[in-house]
C-alpha cells in the first residue's frame, strides 16, 4: 500500500496523559503500548516527507454545563481538563514545531476545527489514522474524513484501545463502512 508523502498525513488522535500515561484519568494500558508503534510510523512518515498531525482532546471546565444530550463527563467522567496535564500530549512523542496539533472538543477531529482547512491547504487527500481510542475518536475521526472524500486509513497495529474487542470493532467497522486497514509494514511511501 504505496502513499504519496505530499499527499498524505498521519493523523495520531488524543495521544494524551490522560489515556496514555498510568497517572491519567482514562488510562488504559492498550493506549501506552500504543505510543511505540504510533512513533515509529511517525517517523516513517516524517522521513518520507509526509505531514503530521496530532489531535488532542481538550475540555474546558464548563464545556457540558448546559448538554442537553451530549456530555463526556457524564459518560467518562471528568478528563483532559483544559489547561490540565492530563490533556497535555504525552511526552514520549516526537512533535515538531512542522507538525499540526488540532485542539478538539467531541469524538471527531474535523467537527469545529481547522483539520479540515489545514489538510485542504496543503494538498492533503489521504489520512493514515493511528492513536486512541479505536472505537471512539479514531473511528469517529476516520468516519468523518470519509465523508469529507479523504482517503481514511486506520493503521490497526498503531492504535489504543480499552478491551481487544473495542480494537476489533473499530478495525472492522473501518474497514466494512468507509475506509480501508493497513498494519504498518504494509504501509510504504513513493510516488503514486
Amino acid at each position: 500500500m504505496a502513499f504519496d508523502p505530499t499527499e498524505t498525513a498521519v493523523i495520531v488522535v488524543d495521544m494524551q496523559n490522560g489515556f496514555c500515561h498510568p497517572d491519567g484519568s482514562l488510562y488504559a494500558e492498550p493506549s501506552e503500548a500504543a505510543v511505540e508503534p504510533v512513533t515509529a510510523l511517525v517517523d516513517r512518515a516524517r522521513e518520507a516527507g509526509a505531514s503530521v498531525v496530532y489531535t488532542r482532546d481538550v475540555h474546558p471546565p464548563e464545556q457540558f454545563a448546559d448538554a442537553h444530550y451530549y456530555d463526556e463527563f457524564d459518560r467518562w467522567g471528568e478528563h483532559v481538563v483544559e489547561g490540565s496535564w492530563d490533556a497535555e500530549l504525552v511526552a514520549d512523542l516526537d512533535v515538531r514545531d512542522g507538525d499540526h496539533v488540532v485542539e478538539k472538543h467531541t469524538y471527531d477531529a474535523f467537527y469545529q476545527t481547522d483539520l479540515e482547512g489545514y489538510l485542504d491547504a496543503h494538498g492533503i487527500s489521504d489520512l493514515l489514522i493511528c492513536g486512541t481510542l479505536a472505537n471512539v475518536c479514531v473511528l469517529h475521526t476516520a468516519g468523518s474524513a470519509g465523508l469529507r472524500d479523504y482517503r481514511p486509513v486506520v493503521v490497526e497495529d498503531a492504535l489504543g484501545y480499552i478491551t481487544e474487542d473495542h480494537r476489533e470493532y473499530a478495525v472492522d467497522h473501518a474497514d466494512w463502512l468507509f475506509g480501508e486497514t493497513a498494519t504498518r509494514d504494509a504501509v510504504g511511501f513513493g510516488s503514486a
